[in-house]
């Protein structure tokens, strides 16, 4: 895969007139001598950077194209309200554990749903077989250059934002296998800390309590 600035800067401009330039805020935490700041990305469309990645993709397409993702449901949003907006068909496969919520806020966006398979790898082999039956483009959630690429364009419009960061703290929920085909042994933490200092906490626990934020 090529995920280097040069593409990234690339889809930042092919989504520019689809997505938002989300906002910064700088919030104070108890216990840290500086500042936070909070990329609110929860006011992207469809409620995620998700969106980024999905636009990133279909805006390459004809008007029309038939396109499928398999999704635990964000990601299966945003593909669906991409769709909906750039003028596509979408059929999205949810694994039958998905939240009622995030399922339907994927219908709300005019795709149509396929909930069969007790979890995410399930779903996804129904969405493969349905693209090798059908021709169907799909949108993989993470395992794809487009969609790397359009989730680069949220770091890349954050460091614009909030030039002055010598921290990332990225929230993660932890990786269950039961969930795809693939396997992280060394994810078992809470969060992904990039910084020199912090190059290591992957590997274990590392727990920020929020307290005192005003």
């Amino acid at each position: 895969m090529t995920i280097d600035r040069d593409s990234i800067a690339r889809a930042a401009h092919r989504i520019a007139s689809h997505v938002r330039r989300t906002p910064v805020v700088d919030i104070v935490i108890a216990g840290i001598d500086r500042p936070v700041t909070l990329k609110l990305e929860l006011l992207q469309h469809s409620g995620s950077f998700k969106a980024r990645g999905a636009f990133n993709t279909l805006a390459a397409l004809s008007a029309g194209s038939l396109v499928t993702a398999a999704s635990g449901g964000n990601h299966g949003a945003a593909v669906a309200y991409a769709a909906q907006r750039l003028g596509h068909r979408a059929r999205i496969f949810v694994p039958e554990i998905s939240s009622p919520a995030k399922v339907a806020r994927i219908a709300s966006y005019g795709a149509e749903i396929v909930q069969k398979g007790a979890n995410y790898s399930e779903a996804l082999a129904l969405c493969e077989a349905h693209m090798a039956e059908t021709g169907a483009i799909g949108v993989h959630a993470y395992d794809a250059e487009p969609t790397l690429q359009g989730q680069g364009t949220l770091a890349r419009e954050f460091e614009d934002q909030a030039p002055d960061l010598d921290s990332v703290i990225q929230l993660f929920r932890q990786f269950d296998a039961r969930k795809s085909a693939r396997t992280r042994e060394d994810i078992s933490g809470a969060y992904q800390c990039v910084h020199p200092e912090l190059r290591d906490c992957h590997r274990g626990v590392a727990r920020v309590a929020v307290e005192g934020v005003t």
